[in-house]
């Protein structure tokens, strides 16, 4: 007797016979199968795929609690306007890049060099005590593409590709400091405990391809650790956890027990997920209101779907040598970088809605955070991310997929345009900095707001991080105002009660 038979020992505490029991899966299989087709194709709504799990009497994923959303959380939905992006990339530069050294140029900067700036307040940056006089940058400028936009030198493979970019050269955010500001650019609030983009869009459009994570992140591979804040910058926040990023781990295997252990095979596999899908389903009716409950049972699930569908995904020796070639495979330098760019195309070509890569980790030489040398810490970074980056634009360009991605690239606050004192970097400075976006439904070759002649604050047409977001989200397809998630008896959203779509980049 198979060991799982005692399953079905006394179904007539379920079914009230044998004869019902086999009766309503037998019949309700054909059913079944039809809903899911139809389901992947996006021409079912997922209450009526509930009504034929029921019908056929399997256990399924979840019964309705606030809305469909707890049966399939990932299932595809419309937004609020036609996308003009289907996903997103983020290329998150960790610790701070420094606007006036990369896509800022301030010749005024290199005519003042070495002069005091006036009114400084010394709080301003994170040393106060290391207030030093204006600084140039080291690095040469030169405009690119029929744009004319100034590029620093340390970025020559990316300036092939300004004028497919949309510059921001007016941001800012609220705080110096590494922990909060990374929690403002990617949550929208400078504490822990919020929904970041990522949750907040899967939660809204769902995944295209549901035998992957919708929302994936990968972080430094070199062993520089995690971004402050670790996970929660990538967190669900009060969102249920089914919308949380799924980090690849930086060494060894990319996600834990990706295998299936030795010994079990798929029908044993297939028969403990369906027991335990239907104990957590018994359990969910008696406590609907349980979003905890509803994200393990679709973690379970999308577990077992990723140990045949992520290996191949996550695969880039299937790749040709010149696609490689393209994203810098070739070179040490950048190897790890491109592999993750490689990655992120892949994951896209199979729906995957939103993914966020970090270059960069804990903090200061180990990140962008280049307090004590500008040209060592920027240079060896741009070494690591230009050509993988350029390389990813490329060949979303090549294969016709830039223009259903949104590409945004940015760190969580600038540097200032004076020196550090004890050394030749910058310190923070949350008054400006630089975002550029590209891809799905962007204007290439636009330049929106500036900074001061000096590169210290964003003066003209001022954006802020609830701006960003509110961009994102309409460039995906969703109204930044209408996206709300009702908790302890408040309807928060994304930019709370701020932000306005930046407009002038739309295409």
């Amino acid at each position: 007797m198979s060991k799982y038979a005692s399953l079905f020992a006394e179904p007539a505490s379920i079914f009230g016979s044998r004869r019902e029991f086999l009766k309503r899966t037998g019949s309700g299989m054909g059913i079944l199968a039809l809903a899911g087709l139809l389901r992947d194709q996006g021409l079912l709504q997922d209450q009526y795929l509930s009504a034929a799990e029921d019908s056929a009497g399997t256990s399924g994923l979840a019964v309705s609690n606030a809305d469909d959303r707890s049966l399939h959380p990932m299932s595809p939905r419309p937004g609020h306007f036609p996308a003009r992006a289907k996903s997103v990339i983020w290329l998150f530069l960790n610790g701070g890049p420094s606007h006036v050294d990369t896509w800022d140029y301030k010749p005024e900067l290199t005519k003042r060099d070495g002069q005091e700036l006036p009114g400084f307040d010394k709080n301003t940056g994170f040393f106060t005590d290391q207030v030093g006089p204006l600084m140039k940058s080291p690095f040469k400028f030169e405009r690119h593409g029929r744009s004319g936009a100034w590029v620093s030198d340390i970025f020559p493979h990316q300036a092939r590709h300004v004028d497919d970019m949309a510059f921001i050269h007016s941001c800012f955010t609220e705080t110096n400091n590494h922990s909060p500001a990374l929690f403002e650019i990617n949550t929208g609030m400078s504490r822990m405990g919020f929904p970041c983009v990522g949750a907040w869009v899967t939660y809204g459009l769902g995944s295209e391809n549901r035998d992957l994570p919708g929302f994936v992140v990968m972080y430094d591979t070199l062993g520089r650790g995690l971004p402050k804040g670790h996970s929660q910058n990538w967190g669900a926040g009060f969102l249920p956890g089914v919308y949380q990023g799924t980090a690849l781990a930086a060494q060894g295997p990319p996600i834990d027990n990706l295998a299936r252990p030795q010994g079990l095979t798929d029908g044993d596999q297939r028969n403990q997920l369906d027991l335990l899908a239907k104990l957590n389903r018994r359990e969910l009716e008696r406590s609907p209101g349980e979003a905890a409950l509803a994200a393990r049972i679709e973690a379970f699930e999308l577990a077992y779907r990723m140990q045949t569908t992520a290996p191949e995904a996550l695969d880039v020796d299937r790749e040709s040598k010149a696609t490689k070639a393209l994203y810098g495979l070739d070179d040490p330098k950048c190897t790890h970088f491109a592999r993750q760019c490689l990655i992120a195309r892949r994951l896209v070509e199979r729906g995957v809605r939103f993914i966020q890569i970090y270059s960069g980790g804990m903090e200061n030489e180990r990140s962008w955070d280049g307090h004590q040398d500008i040209v060592k810490n920027h240079g060896g970074f741009a070494l690591e991310t230009d050509r993988p980056i350029a390389g990813l634009l490329s060949d979303l360009k090549g294969r016709g997929l830039l223009d259903s991605t949104l590409i945004v690239c940015n760190g969580e606050f600038g540097r200032l345009p004076i020196v550090q004192k004890g050394g030749t970097g910058r310190d923070h400075n949350p008054h400006a900095f630089t975002t550029w976006f590209a891809g799905g439904g962007v204007k290439g070759g636009t330049h929106y707001g500036q900074t001061d002649d000096l590169g210290h604050k964003a003066v003209v047409d001022r954006v802020s991080v609830n701006d960003l977001h509110a961009t994102i989200l309409r460039l995906i397809g969703i109204d930044h105002t209408r996206l709300t998630y009702r908790y302890n008896g408040r309807d928060y959203r994304l930019t709370d009660v701020a932000g306005n779509v930046v407009a002038p980049i739309l295409a």
